[in-house]
């Protein structure tokens, strides 16, 4: 961010100022390469930034409470719950009143503070290190995996025994943490039950295995197994970000052609119309978890009210109406634009038209995003829980790049042979709603694979061991 800062403040880090009529005459001087390998390198160090917070934050503040009674478990709920309103209120000013000193004042204020955010933000952090608890880190994680898929090849030729309770045929160690849970073994992915086999001549005189990378523990292949559950689920999740992104770009251009004014003097910018969905989001969360997860919880005896995936699951419908509804309002709009339009086919219809399709997509995002930083954080393993999370922020990319393949497919099979292009840059000649519907008609797709995988998904099982009880 220091970097960024400079880019704008500093002359020589930025190209020159190019007045208007300069770039109607295609005067204006382009940036120099040191000017763009200086924006590199500040995007670079950001992205390693970020990389560093996101996918650790939550799964730092989760280790902070004891998941092992009733209190931390809805302590942790809270926190999911109240991490993404205050992330939200934070977007909320970013594109609010950041933009603002950006576009009116500085563009160098604009960046400096939250450069300056996050220097407090680093003091702050370490004010509480001597309170927070820690996980010391046991080595690779990747290692571990890939010890299990060695070891599972390598005895790929033997035969698993019938029952898998049997004493001795498999390698159980004592876990080195005893707060860590242990994992019982199961029978999904059973052939990688197989490296957790032991064979002759396996062990140690003390009990340990003597050849790591052909024989693992029980533990070691429950968590491998962990993380492979997973995977369907958050392959569905892909689809359901992808009418965050499409709203956030496309309504802008439906808001231009629509009536913008409040009353007589305030007029609607078009790239606000997003912070309906996220006033939504500060509203939604905090009403779902004080008032309709206690009421769920007394009816159904589910602790939270709803399970991960059945809340994952309501993100999915409402990100299916959010589309259905904006392909509807295109249609109305387009359809009064064409017949009552004005000369440059503003439609005598008010862009407060386009409040429900944001409304709906709140409703999305606080079902689906909090469900899946839950969902990814509850059935990772203790000790795979960042990588867990970062699965969330992989979800976003994906969404991303897919939803830019959906544009191009559509840019190429569109718009030949005298047809206009489905998403022409003036709306008036294309059919956005299809693309609308289009991704709908995915979103019914996903869901139903999403069903399909939610119905068969077993909840993390783990061993108490001073009880010998199982729970969920």
């Amino acid at each position: 961010m220091v970097i960024v800062t400079l880019t704008s403040w500093v002359p020589h880090f930025h190209p020159s100022p190019c007045s208007l009529e300069q770039q109607q005459h295609g005067a204006c001087e382009g940036h120099t390469s040191f000017q763009l390998g200086v924006l590199i390198l500040a995007l670079f160090w950001l992205s390693i930034g970020t990389g560093g917070i996101t996918p650790c934050s939550v799964p730092f503040a989760i280790d902070q409470f004891d998941l092992t009674t009733v209190e931390g478990r809805e302590g942790s709920r809270s926190f999911y719950n109240m991490y993404y309103v205050i992330q939200t209120l934070l977007l909320m000013i970013n594109v609010t009143v950041v933009v603002k000193i950006q576009d009116s004042f500085s563009w160098t204020l604009g960046f400096a503070l939250p450069t300056t955010f996050m220097f407090i933000a680093i003091i702050f952090f370490f004010c509480g290190a001597k309170i927070y608890a820690y996980v010391k880190p046991e080595g690779s994680i990747f290692s571990t995996i890939y010890q299990v898929l060695v070891a599972a090849k390598h005895k790929r030729h033997l035969h698993l025994p019938a029952r898998m309770d049997i004493g001795g045929a498999f390698y159980d160690p004592p876990l080195e943490n005893d707060e860590e849970p242990k994992l019982p073994l199961t029978k999904e992915f059973s052939c990688l039950n197989k490296a957790a086999l032991i064979m002759e001549d396996e062990l140690n005189g003390d009990g340990s295995s003597k050849y790591p990378w052909s024989l693992c523990s029980i533990q070691q292949v429950e968590e491998l197994k962990c993380m492979l559950k997973m995977l369907p689920i958050w392959v569905t999740g892909i689809i359901v970000n992808i009418p965050v992104g499409q709203l956030a770009l496309f309504s802008i251009s439906q808001a231009f052609k629509m009536n913008r004014k409040l009353g007589h003097i305030y007029e609607v910018p078009p790239g606000s119309i997003i912070v309906i969905t996220m006033v939504t989001i500060t509203i939604v969360i905090p009403l779902y978890h004080r008032f309709l997860s206690p009421a769920l919880a007394k009816i159904n005896k589910q602790e939270g009210g709803l399970t991960t995936l059945q809340r994952i699951g309501f993100g999915h419908v409402f990100g299916i109406l959010t589309m259905l509804v904006a392909g509807f309002v295109e249609i109305k709009r387009k359809s009064l634009a064409i017949s009552l339009g004005n000369s440059d086919g503003v439609a005598p219809m008010s862009v407060m038209w386009l409040v429900p399709q944001f409304i709906i997509l709140g409703f999305s995002e606080a079902f689906s995003i909090v469900g899946h930083t839950e969902f990814f954080n509850k059935e990772s393993p203790d000790k795979m829980r960042s990588i867990g999370y970062s699965l969330l922020f992989l979800q976003t990319s994906f969404a991303s790049n897919l939803s830019n393949f959906i544009v191009n497919t559509i840019h190429h099979f569109t718009g030949k042979h005298g047809q206009n292009d489905w998403l022409d840059s003036d709306i008036n000649n294309g059919k956005l709603e299809n693309f609308y519907f289009i991704i709908a008609g995915l979103g019914v797709l996903n869901f139903c694979f999403f069903i399909k995988c939610s119905r068969s998904y077993s909840y993390k099982t783990i061993v108490n061991v001073r009880r010998d009880t199982f729970s969920h």
